[in-house]
């Protein structure tokens, strides 16, 4: 592609022909202030957060929509400039409910940081009228308060764009203007996935979690409770983010130390669970190929996107993979087979799960997700909460020791940590299911067609004479395009991995919170999976029928994987939901 030369601040810099001023002054490693814009998904001027000099131009322009030519003279840094921009931040401030001191987002605000890099104080520069705050509590994953909502339209524009749902978006003009559910329904009570995209994305704090840390802190204080924790792979990858560590470093040895210093009982990889499901899930795989049962098989582990399939493509949900999630498996594991062997009553375990997924919060609460009588899951915190939780009673996690996950549920293979990127899922099972096919050992076992972050891959394998075809997708919005394809017969596959959030649970709605001058420019999803995979690679044992913690669970407890014992506690059943937005 033919590059242009300008000048920004009287340095020239040559960037792509098509480029904006936005992002040829990020190759100059000059950072424009953003509110709003997000590549590719909102870009819309609306902020006017990035507006800069052009000269020749009437008037201040929006950097991220303004076109570079050739020859054009730019400059971001004038008195103009930052004045304009100031006076953006003030007028947002008039009409923000300043609590920043309590506010979940403080010190991690983007409107509260461009604040202090402009000089902005916390004062009413415009008095008046202020928007009526409007607090959504309905959902199990989430909080919405329009009354620190900027108006920026990245939450709208990625539920729409990205995940293809569109449940919230603008309403009203001028200055009633606000983000919200069609009718203003409650958001429990639309089409919303809890897949928390639209958390991910927020400037400030108008959209985050519901916090759930203090039910765990009552529950470590009782003691009449026994309080098992299970974390996630994604978790270890993201944590450390939130601790100054560089973006994809794997933290899990101090973050289990962490854990353990939070008093927990046992402290347990949800990693376990993921070569649990990969036992099942390969067997019903087989199953399925071998005896004609319904294809293509669909994996079961991202809850955001199961909820999308019962309300998008019920027709589909026979298709599911009847397998419980990892975090389900785990629990309905401690609560019947562990809770067996150390003969602990189920009604006296706490069972709580360190998650990069708020959908998390909400697969806790569905149907048929009760092995033991009781919920699999008690309570499901994200990244961001066990950060906080951290933090909030001094444990210094930079300083922690490296320590190791209890026995026998914190044992588990390459295959289990890769679950959290975008095609780990099917590759964990294309490493037990082709050894079980052909009965020989896979000697290379990584699959690189189903790694990496595009939105949508398919590959097909030779295996014992049969061609098995198979796809991967992540966000929603493509996993719509896939199945789209499926119904309309211009695709054919055995088996599809889905999961919810672009990229996998790497860049789950609960994982730590990054810029979006850093989102914009910076691959997250795959800096973030490369922490995964060093892991797998790292590890003696990569495939999941090897876990020898498995094999003695099989041999002491469900017998074999799609025994009648492993259906009852381990797999789980779907409902046909109505499409309400």
């Amino acid at each position: 592609m033919e590059n242009i030369t300008i000048k920004i601040n009287g340095v020239e810099v040559s960037a792509p022909a098509g480029s904006t001023i936005l992002e040829a002054a990020r190759l100059a490693h000059i950072d424009i202030p953003t509110l709003c814009y997000l590549k590719e998904i909102n870009e819309i001027g609306a902020c006017r957060m990035c507006i800069v000099e052009v000269k020749g131009a009437r008037s201040l322009v929006a950097s991220c929509v303004y076109p570079i030519n050739p020859g054009m003279e730019v400059w971001t840094n004038t008195p103009k400039v930052i004045e304009s921009r100031k006076k953006t931040l003030e007028l947002l401030l008039s009409n923000h409910k300043k609590e920043c001191l309590s506010c979940v987002r403080s010190g991690n605000c983007e409107l509260q940081q461009l604040c202090k890099e402009l000089g902005v104080e916390d004062q009413n520069y415009y008095e008046g009228e202020m928007t009526p705050a409007m607090i959504d509590t309905s959902a199990a994953h989430m909080v919405r308060d329009n009354s620190k909502c900027i108006l920026c339209r990245r939450c709208s524009a990625v539920c729409e764009k990205v995940q293809g749902i569109g449940v919230i978006g603008p309403n009203e003009r001028g200055f009633k203007s606000y983000i919200g559910t069609a009718f203003n329904m409650d958001l429990a009570d639309t089409s919303c996935v809890s897949c928390g995209q639209c958390i991910a994305v927020c400037p400030t704090g108008a959209l985050h979690e519901k916090d759930n840390t203090d039910e765990i802190f009552a529950a470590i204080a009782d003691p009449d409770k026994y309080v098992v924790v299970q974390t996630a792979p994604s978790v270890r990858a993201g944590l450390g983010e939130e601790f100054g560590y560089p973006m994809g470093t794997d933290v899990e040895g101090k973050m289990v130390a962490a854990l353990r210093r939070l008093g927990f009982d046992k402290v347990f990889d949800t990693d376990f669970a993921a070569d649990l499901t990969i036992m099942e899930e390969a067997h019903e795989f087989l199953d399925r190929v071998q005896n004609g049962g319904k294809l293509p098989l669909i994996t079961s582990c991202s809850p955001g996107w199961i909820k999308y399939c019962e309300h998008y493509f019920p027709d589909m949900t026979e298709n599911l993979s009847s397998c419980k999630s990892p975090q389900q498996m785990f629990g309905a594991t401690l609560k019947t087979y562990y809770a067996e062997k150390m003969g602990i009553d189920p009604k006296k375990i706490v069972s709580v799960s360190v998650m990069p997924c708020t959908a998390k919060k909400f697969e806790i609460g569905r149907d048929d997700e009760d092995a033991a009588g009781v919920p699999d899951v008690d309570i499901a915190i994200t990244t961001r909460e066990l950060a906080r939780m951290i933090k909030k009673v001094g444990i210094m996690f930079t300083e922690l020791p490296d320590e190791e996950f209890d026995s026998p549920l914190g044992e588990s293979t390459g295959a289990a940590v890769i679950f959290g990127a975008t095609g780990g899922v099917m590759e964990a099972a294309l490493r037990t299911a082709v050894e079980t096919l052909t009965g020989e050992e896979l000697k290379n076992v990584e699959f690189q067609e189903v790694r990496g972050t595009e939105g949508i891959k398919e590959a097909t394998y030779n295996v014992a004479g049969m061609d098995v075809k198979v796809a991967v997708a992540s966000g929603l919005g493509n996993a719509r395009k896939l199945l789209d394809k499926v119904k309309s017969g211009e695709a054919d596959y055995h088996f599809i991995e889905i999961m919810g959030c672009p990229g996998g649970c790497v860049n789950g709605g609960g994982q730590p919170q990054v810029r979006g001058s850093v989102r914009n420019f910076t691959d997250v999803r795959a800096i973030r999976a490369k922490a995964l995979y060093d892991n797998d690679a790292a590890k003696t044992i990569r495939k999941s029928h090897e876990n020898p913690a498995i094999q003695q669970l099989y041999k002491e407890f469900f017998g074999e994987p799609g025994s009648h014992k492993a259906h009852e506690i381990l797999h789980t059943s779907y409902v046909k939901r109505v499409i309400n937005k």
